[in-house]
């Protein structure tokens, strides 16, 4: 009964993901196939929230900086034309640096905004969406030199709303895909025709190793004692703000990263909008996994963002099936993403408060 009530919420997600697959009527081939490009290509971001959760920063909206400095990244390796997985794996090299320097100021700020860092990351997405529509807008073209004009506006000033990003699309994605075919075994021959890109997948492999190693170091030791309490910490001789600031970085630069495995299974950059609901999607997938404010495991992460993309395949279909409109579907995905991220925080405020009494 105990594990029913910790699990409820992907309990519950996954009963309205059964049902609606059975009500889209939607081909098992397909249903997967979907599935796992979008497992491959969104994981890696929800991945990056866990280091500041267990740091005792909740939910960090603040990785929409992290997908901003992969964009701009992605855009230097579009001007100079760096193709291929090698133009790919620049631009990852290229948004370390964006990517630092975005999380230590959002790390900086989280410090003199403690207890307060959700609201506070939320609030900073939107005022660096700013910056980064100026920069995009405005000083492209008329500060920041760009040689190629097909890439800006017709005043010559701001990039086109879409860049083609089919330089590096599939870069990752399609440099080896697995279909197994001809299993017989029973559990298993549901994976027959499904690709599998493999490369991808080792990759986010690699990332949950490493995160899993990573809280194994006297640095990942430091980021849960730091989370689990802030005073006690500091008595023992834990720099607790540097650590908070360390793992910021952390998960701004994992957002980078992931934002370009995003892109380059796209194909192609929406300037001014590519980024701007990663960190509502990646924080409700986490979510819908079983994670907490407080508690968020790898396995939550993959199960969550299973889950929050089944929903997204399945709605638009089942929803004019059921209601005669697709559209109802759609509302029933942002229905969900913004209602799971509500409810969690309500739930995490009510938590506090009864600590407190």
């Amino acid at each position: 009964m105990k594990l029913i009530q910790r699990n409820i919420v992907p309990i519950v997600f996954l009963i309205i993901c059964a049902l609606g697959f059975k009500y889209s009527g939607l081909s098992w081939m397909f249903f997967a196939n979907d599935l796992m490009t979008r497992l491959a290509r969104n994981s890696f971001l929800v991945i990056s929230l866990i280091v500041p959760v267990l740091a005792g920063m909740g939910l960090n909206f603040g990785i929409v900086l992290g997908a901003m400095a992969g964009q701009f990244a992605a855009f230097i390796t579009i001007v100079y034309n760096l193709t291929g997985m090698a133009g790919f794996f620049i631009a990852c090299a290229l948004s370390v640096p964006f990517a630092v320097l975005f999380g230590w100021l959002t790390g900086v700020l989280f410090n003199k905004a403690k207890g307060k860092e959700m609201i506070t990351g939320l609030i900073l997405g939107f005022f660096a969406n700013g910056v980064y529509q100026l920069i995009c807008l405005i000083f492209i073209g008329w500060i920041i030199p760009v040689s190629n004009k097909a890439l800006l506006l017709p005043s010559g000033v701001g990039f086109v709303n879409t860049l083609d990003l089919k330089i590096w699309q599939y870069a990752i994605d399609k440099f080896y895909v697995f279909k197994p075919k001809g299993i017989d075994i029973p559990v298993l021959k549901y994976l027959n025709n499904i690709n599998f890109p493999v490369v991808t997948l080792v990759i986010v492999a690699l990332l949950c190793a490493a995160v899993v190693l990573l809280f194994r170091t006297k640095l990942g030791q430091d980021f849960r004692a730091v989370g689990q309490n802030r005073h006690i910490a500091e008595v023992a001789g834990i720099k607790v703000d540097r650590v908070r600031i360390i793992a910021v970085i952390f998960s701004t630069v994992l957002a980078a990263w992931g934002q370009l495995i995003f892109l380059q299974n796209i194909g192609n950059v929406q300037v001014y909008g590519s980024h701007v609901q990663v960190g509502t999607f990646a924080v409700a997938a986490l979510l819908i996994g079983g994670a907490t404010v407080s508690r968020a495991t790898i396995g939550q992460a993959l199960l969550g963002t299973v889950l929050f993309h089944a929903l997204f395949i399945v709605s638009p279909l089942a929803g004019k099936n059921i209601m005669g409109s697709a559209q109802v579907g759609e509302y029933f995905r942002v229905f969900v993403a913004y209602g799971v991220i509500g409810i969690a925080l309500a739930l995490h405020a009510w938590q506090r408060q009864t600590k407190k009494e």
